[in-house]
């Protein structure tokens, strides 16, 4: 049975669904609900994969695994969870699963991975243990784009390929910079961040690579730079696209060689620190420039990741605002606890300054509320006094609804869509080569919420409704952190 694959999965729904769409390309499956059945399976028959949820009715299908790797080390395992969080991304990681996909999760990319891991037939690399640092990385959010954010950074963490962080201020990029290090084969090492930006341009080479002593004026004594500094650890490079030109070349060099030199010295050092870039900038405008090279930037650009702005991860504000109130409460502030209307409300705000602002928001309301519970009313003050226009009641899509509901739009009501949308790209300002995606998405969101809104959160409904198929409805769902349930119609 060269193609017998094992499924363990307790929602009998998804189980179905998964067992129809491998059968469909020849697999054979059997499935269990449990640990229990699972272990009764292997040792009664040989598998080319393991596919398994984590929460089950008899146990963790993470913690579980031990025995099952050191049984069938060429065995690939993939992994799949409702429970969204890094922490779970890195223990499927550390298992040394082939791959790890998040509920909902696309069909047709699952059955091709199964092909794939199939194909491979490789063992299983050792991978480095996580322990509890998870606990301690205020990487929060449950959303799909988080989801992919995470993916990437376990597919990062069993090697030292250079890893170039992009997304736009207060998106969080040097706390994925220190989870890479902290769940990575450097751990032990020291984590240095520079920030490239903030260090005047005669200096920066000093600062990065060192400098002897006599090298210029004022160097009065030898000087160890952020790569050696960095040595058995991680450099992680801040606002790389602001590196003055010379010293972008001499990065270049470094990269190429794996050595460096200290300036004014003649001694070649070996590098050994794994190097992660940041930018909140576009670097496409800044190469066609030329301001910033581009055979660096393919050098940074090994693996990228893309930081989702908050307006694209709304439905983690909630969860991002209790972890600040209680980051809060650690740090000697009141304890508060956040209302449904407070979290509803910031739910709906613009946070320009993405995570940043919202910490820094958050932790304003933890001082200054006089209520133990926070809500809407006592935000709004708050709002009003920092200039912010308190936003008008939405659905949780975050979609502004027309008074009197969706039905009550006429269509004598509509203005020219063609007319709206000229105004719409006149007044946009994506990053460059963002267009498409942000206006696609400035249009599916209201076309998705009502679609979503007129049949109750029916999916297949709106699916018909919109003429589209149900997956694709589902996966672009998942991909605008548009919640379907919001929509059900409560009785």
């Amino acid at each position: 049975m060269s193609k017998r694959i094992l499924l363990i999965e307790d929602d009998v729904s998804i189980a179905l669904v998964i067992t129809a769409a491998l059968e469909a390309e020849g697999f054979v499956v059997d499935s269990s609900d449990s640990i229990a059945g699972r272990d009764r399976f292997l040792a009664g028959a040989s598998y080319k994969l393991l596919m398994t949820d984590v929460m089950l009715a008899d146990g963790d299908g993470i913690d579980s695994l031990g025995g099952i790797r050191d049984a069938h080390p060429a065995m690939p395992i993939i992994i799949l969870s409702a429970q969204n969080t890094l922490d779970t991304a890195v223990r499927a990681s550390d298992t040394g699963a082939f791959e790890y996909f998040p509920k909902p999760f696309d069909l047709e990319e699952l059955v091709r991975a199964v092909q794939q891991a199939i194909g491979s037939g490789a063992p299983f690399d050792d991978v480095p243990s996580a322990d509890d640092v998870t606990q301690a990385l205020p990487l929060v959010g449950r959303s799909a784009a988080m989801q992919a954010v995470y993916r990437m950074i376990t597919r990062v963490l069993r090697n030292d390929l250079t890893v170039l962080i992009l997304g736009e201020s207060g998106t969080g990029k040097e706390l994925v910079a220190e989870a890479i290090h902290q769940l990575g084969n450097r751990a032990t090492g020291p984590f240095i961040a520079v920030n490239t930006a903030a260090i005047p341009s005669e200096l920066i080479e000093s600062e990065l690579f060192g400098h002897e002593k006599g090298a210029f004026t004022g160097a009065v004594a030898r000087h160890v730079g952020k790569f050696e500094q960095a040595g058995g650890g991680t450099l992680f490079l801040d606002e790389i696209g602001d590196m003055p030109m010379q010293a972008q070349t001499r990065l270049l060099r470094a990269l190429q060689s794996g050595k460096i030199r200290r300036v004014g010295g003649r001694e070649e050092i070996a590098l050994d620190a794994r190097i992660v870039a940041a930018t909140n900038k576009d670097l496409m405008p800044l190469i066609a420039a030329g301001q910033f090279r581009e055979d660096l930037y393919y050098r940074l650009a090994v693996v990228p990741i893309e930081l989702p702005p908050l307006r694209d991860r709304r439905d983690d504000i909630e969860a991002l605002a209790r972890h600040f109130l209680s980051r809060a409460a650690t740090e000697g502030l009141p304890r508060r606890q956040l209302g449904a209307s407070g979290a509803d409300l910031l739910s709906r705000l613009p946070w320009r300054g993405n995570v940043r602002e919202l910490r820094n928001f958050v932790f304003r309301l933890a001082l200054l509320a006089r209520e133990d519970v926070i809500d809407a009313a006592t935000i709004e003050p708050l709002l009003v006094g920092e200039g912010i226009a308190p936003p008008q009641p939405t659905p949780s899509g975050g979609l502004p609804v027309p008074s009197g509901g969706w039905a009550s739009v006429g269509s004598e009501e509509l203005p020219d869509f063609g007319r709206a949308l000229t105004h719409w790209l006149a007044a946009a300002t994506p990053p460059h080569g963002q267009l498409y995606d942000t206006a696609l998405a400035a249009f599916e969101r209201p076309l998705f919420a009502f679609a979503l809104a007129s049949t109750g959160g029916n999916q297949l409904r709106a699916a018909q409704l919109l003429g589209i198929n149900r997956n694709t409805l589902r996966k672009r769902l998942g991909e605008l952190s548009i919640n379907p349930d919001s929509f059900v119609t409560r009785v």
